[in-house]
């Protein structure tokens, strides 16, 4: 559902733009508002997840996501849809590391817990191919506030079933004023300085680098800067900086960054080729893009599991990098009168299969590398790397389109054409990269978790270890 919901407006942006008067820099900041939030207050999510409560705060987080969808779904107004697409994504930022979290501390044993890694990258890549998918057929069929209401069922099942399912938090898990133990400090800092930042990637894919969105990334940098220097002075750290000497955390981050800066600009690029180029309306482009999604969904829940007891994260995280690498290229190659068949689904099929692998091969080593109690910040750390990315890649990739389509000539279809090419080939070189990376710096499964410290002794009342229990 969270994942989903960063590519499903794509394709419904002009019916938005139609219905609530939104011209094309309104329009980016459907998508942009999600993001900022989701990537700028994962920190917050994770470290509250591990303080209070990993259930607690995945439902606090799923009914703030769902309710945000309604909201979303009603809108009479732009202003109203923005700030319901802003509420969605600190919805998403409580969830996912919550999520990450229980799944590490719910199954220590290693195949099952590689079998429910498979299955919520599944999910998770499943959720952001489809949303190209559900984003055209809701929209023609049903209208726009369709790709929003469709999460009230979901999210009303996930809230019906979870203290069913899910594990109790361990027995102190919050305890008295437990938001004491926070570092609000470094949560402001923190929080502010991604949002800020992600904010100046988003506004200046409409706007530029002009003076404004310049000073506001300055702005973000210096407080993140000023949130580092609060870490290693805070006697209880939102984020200590110890993870970042625990190698697989570190390289873990670095190929996640990757990760969203490669597949999000592979399906806003798609929707360009298929609607622009291709002449496809959105439900037809709809159903083009569906077969990825089934695809990486057979994979994860079939060979990923497998794959991932067999040769690890290491290397299932390279070979999704790579196959990641592999689709983008052919998806670069796309002509003007092209085949759907032949240029287009091989390589969408390829960069499917690579999808979910990427997703699971870089989560988990970094949260196997831990303490317990460290596993939710730990989460929303190399998560927010992914949305940082996202939100940088998205941006970079139609820039470097339109950059290319105005500075050549020769009839517009085949300069646009062009452009969505470079896009495309920039992205396989950002997935190549990322391949790189995960062979030489992450390490083979079985690296000793890291024991908390003196330092943020706070949490030594949280539950035991995965090794102790």
């Amino acid at each position: 559902m969270v994942f989903l919901d960063t590519t499903v407006v794509n394709v419904a942006l002009p019916s938005i733009g139609h219905g609530l008067g939104l011209g094309e820099s309104g329009l980016a900041w459907v998508v942009g508002a999600y993001q900022l939030t989701f990537g700028g207050f994962q920190l917050v999510g994770g470290r509250a997840a591990d303080l209070l409560g990993r259930r607690r705060l995945f439902l606090a987080g799923v009914l703030v996501f769902t309710a945000a969808s309604l909201a979303a779904g009603l809108a009479p107004s732009a202003a109203v849809l923005l700030a319901a697409r802003a509420a969605q994504g600190v919805g998403a930022a409580l969830v996912v590391p919550a999520e990450i979290s229980l799944l590490a501390v719910t199954f220590p044993d290693s195949r099952d817990y590689a079998r429910a890694f498979g299955v919520w990258s599944a999910m998770g890549a499943a959720g952001a191919a489809a949303g190209t998918a559900l984003g055209g057929i809701l929209t023609q069929g049903l209208g726009w506030p369709s790709i929003f209401l469709i999460n009230l069922p979901i999210g009303a099942a996930a809230v019906a079933l979870t203290r069913r399912l899910l594990p109790a938090d361990a027995a102190g898990v919050g305890g008295r004023h437990p938001w004491r133990r926070l570092d609000l400090p470094g949560a402001a800092l923190g929080t502010g300085g991604l949002v800020l930042v992600v904010y100046a990637i988003t506004a200046s894919a409409g706007r530029g680098l002009d003076v404004a969105t310049m000073t506001t990334c300055a702005l973000g940098l210096l407080l993140l800067a000023g949130f580092s220097w609060h870490e290693t002075h805070a006697v209880r750290p939102l984020m200590p900086l110890r993870l970042y000497r625990v190698r697989n955390v570190t390289g873990s981050t670095l190929v996640n960054f990757l990760v969203g800066a490669a597949h999000v600009p592979a399906f806003v690029l798609l929707a360009l080729y298929l609607q622009h180029v291709a002449g496809y309306s959105p439900m037809t482009s709809g159903f083009a893009v569906l077969p990825v999604a089934v695809v990486n969904m057979a994979v994860a829940r079939t060979v990923l599991p497998a794959a991932l007891a067999r040769f690890g994260a290491r290397v299932v995280l390279t070979g999704g990098m790579v196959l990641l690498a592999i689709g983008l290229g052919g998806l670069a190659r796309v002509p003007v009168h092209g085949s759907y068949l032949l240029d287009v689904l091989p390589a969408g099929l390829v960069f499917g299969v690579g999808l979910p692998a990427a997703f699971a091969g870089v989560t988990i080593p970094a949260v196997t590398s831990v303490a317990e109690v460290d596993t939710g910040i730990t989460a929303g750390i190399v998560q927010t790397a992914q949305r940082v990315g996202a939100a940088l890649g998205a941006t970079a990739a139609t820039a470097l389109a339109a950059a290319w389509t105005a500075g050549h000539t020769g009839p517009p279809l085949q300069t646009y054409t062009g452009g969505l090419r470079v896009a495309f080939a920039a992205a396989a070189g950002t997935a190549a990269l990322g391949a790189v990376l995960a062979a030489t710096i992450i390490r083979s499964p079985g690296t000793p978790r890291v024991e908390h410290d003196n330092h943020d002794a706070s949490f030594d009342e949280q539950a035991p270890s995965r090794q102790e229990r």
